[in-house]
């Protein structure tokens, strides 16, 4: 019995904690750290929902950009503030879960280090091609990469980005040699893409939808299992039996360090869930080419586990590292 009374105690205490650490919050603006530079698809997606955020907590959402190394100044950024509810991170693959399996310089742990909040959604990445290139769709594509080991590439906006490792799953899955060309953003890979100087392209759709539509590059697939909606002329490359097994999108959620009292990450999911919600939100997200699907931290954190165990794999059979 003493032990019950004394478990009941300690629960009850961590919960007054919890109350307290949310008491008065929030009491000044807030920080929204955006590991990019500005007119990405993240700073989108922190920029579309900051100032909704905002007018329901009443106080300001402001957002932080901390471009650089793949996303991880900015994690690093969050993971080492107070865990006070006043500095956030919009999250994405990249730094969350990708960067510490492809470059040991980075020290800390998405899964451990931060706390999932909210899960805004994911938003597809797609394959296209250079105008010239001969292979009218995925089949074909697959067929002449087959028969010519090594000869194709692929650009990609840096080793160890979502964009990589769709690259790489691509080539695992259609058991083919494409050599990987990496560049330091995505406007000199799309220039040389559109130049011809480089066959193939694994991009953000949202970046990507303007050429495709324009007629100056080929879109071989989407790499989610499904068409986008706001794009739905472009095949999915899992409609190719060669490629089936590709489903890799690009996924924004909103975090908080680790340790942030629970009172404080309830509201801001409460709130997420409200502002995500809103048609004009909605509707910006989509023109975008983000499927918002809004999931509370439980969920939000088994996504996570499930997407680093899919990155680890890919890492691993491709033997990416920076």
């Amino acid at each position: 019995m003493n032990k019950l009374l004394r478990a009941a105690a300690a629960a009850s205490l961590c919960l007054l904690a919890g109350v307290a650490g949310a008491a008065g919050w929030p009491a000044r603006p807030i920080s929204l750290v955006v590991g990019y530079t500005a007119g990405g698809s993240v700073d989108l997606v922190a920029r579309t929902i900051a100032p909704e955020l905002g007018k329901r907590l009443g106080q300001s959402v402001v957002i932080e950009n901390l471009g650089g190394a793949g996303g991880t100044i900015g994690a690093a950024r969050v993971v080492k503030a107070d865990a006070d509810g006043y500095t956030l991170l919009m999250g994405s693959g990249s730094e969350v879960s990708i960067a510490r399996l492809t470059n040991p310089a980075v020290r800390y742990d998405g899964e451990r280090d931060l706390a999932p909040i909210t899960f805004v959604g994911t938003q597809p990445m797609v394959l296209v091609g250079k105008p010239g290139l001969p292979a009218q769709n995925a089949d074909e594509l697959i067929a002449l990469a087959r028969a010519q080991p090594g000869k194709l590439a692929y650009a990609s906006s840096g080793v160890g980005t979502p964009l990589n490792l769709a690259g790489e799953l691509i080539k695992q899955q259609g058991k083919v040699n494409i050599t990987h060309v990496p560049y330091k953003g995505a406007s000199a890979m799309s220039t040389d893409l559109l130049g011809g100087q480089i066959d193939l392209a694994v991009m953000v759709l949202s970046s990507a939808l303007p050429h495709i539509q324009a007629g100056r590059v080929k879109a071989y697939g989407v790499t989610e299992a499904h068409r986008a909606q706001v794009a739905p002329g472009v095949p999915a490359l899992a409609e190719s039996s060669a490629l089936r097994g590709v489903d890799m999108g690009v996924w924004f959620g909103l975090m908080a360090p680790a340790g942030t009292p629970r009172a404080v990450v309830e509201r801001l999911d409460a709130e997420m869930q409200a502002v995500l919600a809103l048609p004009e939100v909605k509707k910006k997200l989509a023109e975008a080419g983000v499927a918002v699907a809004p999931g509370g931290p439980a969920q939000f954190a088994a996504f996570v586990k499930r997407e680093t165990g899919k990155y680890k794999a890919i890492v691993q059979a491709a033997g990416i590292h920076e």
